[in-house]
């Protein structure tokens, strides 16, 4: 179960990583249901990418999916292509969102963005790694 105590241990090692590339970034943590357990904007963050770490970590558990491994899957002529647009558009199909698992079972997600598709993925899997 992915509660604040959890949440908090994960955007600690995910700030750490942010902070070794020199990338501010907002990261946000759901739980089973998707649900907003808590979200950090680091210092110099862009406020445009709060929604979408949001919207990731919505994402990744909405579908127990990597975003990254989804935009893969969600281009033209293959199988999830048009899927941004369910669930009230909030799907990202953007790199960052990762599930987290606790014994082989998601029990929440972590969303990060305000880098490249590649920082946010890595400060993610950073914080994931709390978790696994």
């Amino acid at each position: 179960m992915i509660n604040l105590e959890t949440a908090r241990k994960v955007i600690a090692a995910a700030e750490q990583k942010a902070a070794e590339i020199g990338q501010p970034m907002n990261i946000a943590i759901v739980d089973a249901g998707g649900n907003l357990v808590a979200h950090v904007r680091m210092d110099g963050a862009w406020i445009g990418s709060i929604d979408i770490s949001i919207n990731k970590a919505f994402t990744s558990r909405a579908f127990d999916i990597t975003t990254k491994d989804l935009a893969q899957h969600s281009q033209s002529g293959d199988q999830f292509f048009g899927i941004h647009a369910s669930n009230h558009g909030r799907i990202m199909i953007f790199a960052g969102g990762i599930p987290l698992k606790e014994d082989g079972k998601v029990v929440g997600a972590i969303g990060v963005s305000g880098g490249s598709g590649e920082q946010d993925h890595a400060v993610a899997e950073a914080g994931a790694a709390i978790v696994r």
